[in-house]
């Protein structure tokens, strides 16, 4: 029986351009050496005024006694943080498991994994002078239990329910952050996080709605789409950014309309327009106006929450992240249907090869539109740049070498310690709020609409994309993982993913 014909190593099957991996690299050395520099300049500051603390106080003939530096605080948070335990202790134990349920609630609306919300919590009553307070997490629903003086008190809310923009998602961070070195009060917590949640987007609608125009356009670039394919995506975004602004207030129980609608008109569009015999991309036009709505976060969280064994969570998100899928899948099939073009063409259409110089474009421009689209705040917006040349570069790279899904791993590890890094800048973003964009730009979702379209539309061979979309998704989220651990170094799990709602662990 003669042997099977050896399979020859990825990078030298690859058809990444030689000038494309250079590229790639070159943003890699530079984006290692800056946060080095950064770094060594940091540390050197922190000895020159360590040293002039003990120069200090040698002259004055007292004992050096090294400080921790804090932000100042005013009102009845500095006066606990003057107290210490004995007067958090003193709070309404009521009063503090409302405020842990809002933030916890807040939290997961916010996409944070399971571990993350649980550390946070139980950090936050600890400060708080309730140490034994237990929590019960789920992705739509929180159990917050605490004693205090021989009374427990307990409480459950509902959660996970709305989307929250960019801007709201660092707030809510932030204000985890500020619970957990007590310099909020759980009423004055309750109060930031109403107003977080309640508060209008910071741009007018014509200007999110260019925002989405600009992203669509910039991800069709780096999927390698023509310039008419840029234009259709463009202009499909247009329509697509402005049904859902429209329908923003809806209640939630209608948002799966609006990605259904929204999949049934992008399809019908660009499939009407590939029988008139334009050269387009079936795959660019419909997956770049349809992106954010690909569930690439909510896919990569869940996988996040198994691998940290919080099994019923991961099990919920990846069950949502898959409903969404067969909605986007069931509306693009729909229109191939009506429109008369075989679903199949799906997955036969690609992009063309991709450049030295207009992938990078893209990147760049989609990251401007996602910035502008979803309110990213203007300080962040360098750093969710940055994160995303870092993502992309490792992605290019990754897939020399390993070709396939495992290019997301590669391209979520770079990212990681980037954004950890960013976050321990003190006008930096939190992890979360720099990584999320780059999981939209991984796209592991993206593929697995393509796979489910095409099973849908009666092609069985399809199920292979499914395989490698989970692969994908598996990919990113223990990218993400070893990234932490690089960035944090030794320590459990926890520790590394409590980097993500903002604590300065890095620098």
């Amino acid at each position: 029986m003669p042997l099977p014909a050896p399979v020859p190593p990825s990078v030298t099957t690859s058809q990444i351009p030689a000038t494309m991996v250079l590229a790639a690299v070159l943003v890699l050395v530079l984006t290692t050496l800056g946060v080095l520099l950064v770094q060594r300049q940091a540390r050197r500051a922190r000895r020159a005024e360590a040293s002039e603390q003990r120069g200090t106080a040698g002259t004055a003939g007292t004992t050096s006694v090294p400080t921790v530096p804090t932000r100042s605080v005013e009102g009845p948070a500095a006066a606990d943080d003057v107290a210490g335990p004995t007067g958090a202790a003193a709070r309404s134990d009521a009063e503090l498991v409302a405020f842990l349920l809002a933030l916890g609630g807040a939290m997961l609306d916010a996409g944070a994994p399971v571990v993350q919300v649980q550390d946070s919590l139980r950090r936050v009553a600890a400060v708080n002078g309730a140490s034994a307070a237990e929590t019960v997490i789920l992705p739509t629903a929180l159990v917050i239990s605490s004693s205090q003086d021989g009374t427990t008190h307990t409480a459950a809310a509902g959660a996970g329910s709305r989307a929250l923009r960019i801007d709201q998602v660092h707030g809510v961070l932030e204000v985890a952050e500020q619970a957990q070195r007590r310099q909020l009060t759980p009423n004055d917590g309750r109060a930031r996080l109403a107003e977080l949640l309640e508060v209008e987007p910071p741009y007018r609608p014509a200007s999110r709605l260019v925002g989405y125009v600009g992203l669509a356009a910039g991800l069709a670039l780096v999927l390698g789409g023509s310039f008419v394919d840029v234009l259709l995506a463009g202009a499909l975004g247009a329509g697509v950014a402005a049904v859902q602004v429209g329908a923003g207030r809806w209640a939630s129980v209608y948002q799966s309309l609006v990605v259904l609608g929204c999949a049934f008109g992008v399809a019908c569009a660009a499939l009407l327009l590939s029988r008139t015999g334009l050269q387009t991309s079936a795959r660019v036009a419909m997956i770049a106006p349809l992106v954010t709505f690909l569930p690439g976060a909510l896919l990569t969280t869940g996988a996040i929450d198994l691998a940290t064994r919080h099994m019923v969570a991961g099990a919920a998100r990846l069950a949502g992240g898959g409903m969404q899928l067969l909605l986007l899948a069931l509306g693009i099939t729909g229109a191939a249907n009506l429109v008369g073009v075989p679903s199949a063409v799906l997955a036969g259409a690609s992009g063309g090869q991709p450049q030295l110089v207009w992938p990078w474009v893209g990147v760049l421009l989609y990251g401007l539109g996602v910035c502008l689209h979803h309110c990213v705040r203007r300080e962040a917006v360098g750093w969710i740049l940055l994160v995303l040349l870092v993502a992309y570069a490792g992605q290019v790279v990754g897939g020399v070498f390993f070709g396939g899904a495992v290019s997301a791993f590669v391209g979520a590890l770079a990212m990681t310690p980037v954004a950890m890094f960013a976050a321990a800048r003190p006008a930096g973003p939190p992890m979360l709020v720099a990584i999320l964009p780059a999981f939209w730009l991984l796209v592991p979702g993206a593929l697995s609409l393509v796979g489910l379209t095409t099973v849908a539309g009666g092609q069985v061979q399809g199920l292979g994309t499914v395989v490698t979309a989970a692969a994908t998704m598996v990919a990113i989220s223990v990218g993400v993982l070893s990234g932490l651990a690089i960035g944090s170094g030794l320590g459990t799990t926890s520790d590394r993913l409590r980097a993500l709602v903002g604590r300065r662990g890095v620098g």
